[in-house]
């Protein structure tokens, strides 16, 4: 018989297929590998070291962190959804027990409204997200509107004025039922559907039976600009009772653009000739600077030009007469510290609801997915001993509301308003 030889190529190649077949072996039935080979590690692991490196307290606010790791790490790794896994994340933060700290995904608003925040003043995290966003665009798609869950119900709760939501006559308090017949989702409900109605089933009572849709048509929205957009489209005069009452709702003040543009309103445009300011700080977002106050509390003379017409103009660089802040949970950071401000310098009443008590410095980490890691990373002192991260500014006037089914009612601003139109005249006011 003859027998069969194989050459030394041969059995080199047969060699390195049966080593390659025992690792491909190995791979598949080790756990370890197995379980490392899921993006979720990766992005767990940049999270809790994320958190480990550059939390303000070396000492995670009594929290052992290391452990917290251990806990948390299993149930993000087999988390079958990019939602779940922010779940498990967002869970994880929360033991930090912490403001400013929170695990953010494209699937949200607010991962877009963040972004837009701090890219726009920080080179580095354009430079960070051009992987991510290649138009260098950071927008979404939506209809302006703010939402929140209450036993398992979504709720509108606040909606940015010129925005598709406010033209369809979307109202706060409405409960979302669904977006074109699905599940209401934030960001995908209204993917490849811009400038094309979407039927928003709502409901607008208690009663089941009084549901109904609403068409509304989607646009983008750019995150550097929708807040500053909405500020605008927000300010007007409102008259009651013979009274010319000014009114904005700044929804971020994450930028001297916001303040410069009230400032130009009420020195020079809509609100020149108000007679007395509402100042609306609920929800959105903070970041305001103290100095912001400077314009109700500073002194100065007032300037007057006159020209060859004879027609004069006299321009006022602080704000003279009465002004009133509204407030609510969800005014935080930055606006709560001009709300303490307000309270504490006596410039005028603070009404609404407590403040959210969210009052440390916060900054954005990009993860390897794109994904973002909201992370406290300064304590804030006030006047060297005030610290406010815990302790809600509680209101000189509380105004109770409730969301769910409000059909657009607003008590707070209301309240704010008739405190206006019942305050000094401006020229009691200037000439005291």
């Amino acid at each position: 018989m003859q027998r069969f030889k194989l050459s030394r190529s041969n059995r080199w190649a047969i060699a390195c297929l049966i080593s390659i077949c025992t690792l491909f072996l190995i791979w598949f039935v080790s756990p370890i590998p197995s379980l490392l080979a899921k993006p979720q590690a990766q992005i767990f692991d940049r999270a809790w070291q994320t958190v480990n490196e550059n939390f303000f307290d070396p000492k995670f606010n009594g929290v052992d962190w290391k452990a917290i790791r251990e806990q948390y790490k299993s149930p993000a790794i087999q988390a079958k959804s990019k939602a779940e896994f922010a779940t498990v994340v967002n869970q994880m933060l929360s033991q930090l027990r912490t403001s400013h700290t929170r695990y953010y995904t494209a699937d949200e608003p607010a991962y877009y409204q963040i972004l837009g925040i701090f890219a726009k003043r920080n080179p580095e995290l354009q430079k960070q997200l051009k992987k991510f966003l290649p138009q260098g665009k950071i927008e979404y798609p939506g209809i302006g509107i703010f939402t929140k869950e209450i036993q398992g119900r979504t709720f509108i709760s606040g909606i940015l004025a010129g925005s598709p939501a406010a033209k369809a006559k979307l109202k706060v308090g409405d409960r979302i039922i669904s977006a074109d017949g699905k599940p209401f989702q934030p960001i995908q409900s209204f993917a490849n559907k811009i400038g094309k109605p979407v039927n928003m089933a709502i409901q607008r009572s208690a009663n089941t039976q009084d549901r109904q849709e609403i068409e509304v048509t989607p646009q983008i929205f750019d995150a550097t600009t929708m807040f500053i957009k909405a500020q605008q489209a927000s300010t007007q005069i409102i008259q009651k009772e013979g009274k010319k009452i000014g009114y904005v709702h700044i929804w971020s003040y994450a930028g001297d653009e916001y303040q410069r543009q009230l400032e130009e309103d009420l020195m020079y445009g809509r609100l020149k000739d108000a007679e007395g300011l509402v100042l609306d700080l609920r929800d959105g977002w903070g970041g305001a600077s103290p100095n912001y106050l400077n314009i109700y509390t500073a002194n100065g003379p007032s300037v007057t030009m006159t020209g060859r017409d004879r027609r004069s103009f006299t321009a006022n660089y602080q704000w003279k007469k009465p002004v009133v802040m509204v407030v609510n949970e969800g005014s935080r950071s930055g606006k709560e510290i001009l709300a303490f401000g307000f309270q504490r310098y006596k410039i005028g009443s603070v009404v609404g609801s407590p403040t959210a008590g969210a009052v440390v410095g916060g900054r954005p980490f990009i993860m390897p997915d794109g994904s973002v890691l909201y992370l406290a990373v300064a304590d804030v002192i006030i006047d060297g001993k005030y610290r406010l991260e815990g302790k809600p500014i509680n209101p000189d006037i509380a105004v109770p509301f409730t969301l769910e089914y409000a059909q657009g009612a607003d008590p707070q601003k209301e309240r704010a308003i008739d405190l206006m139109t019942n305050s000094p005249s401006s020229s009691s006011q200037n000439n005291k």
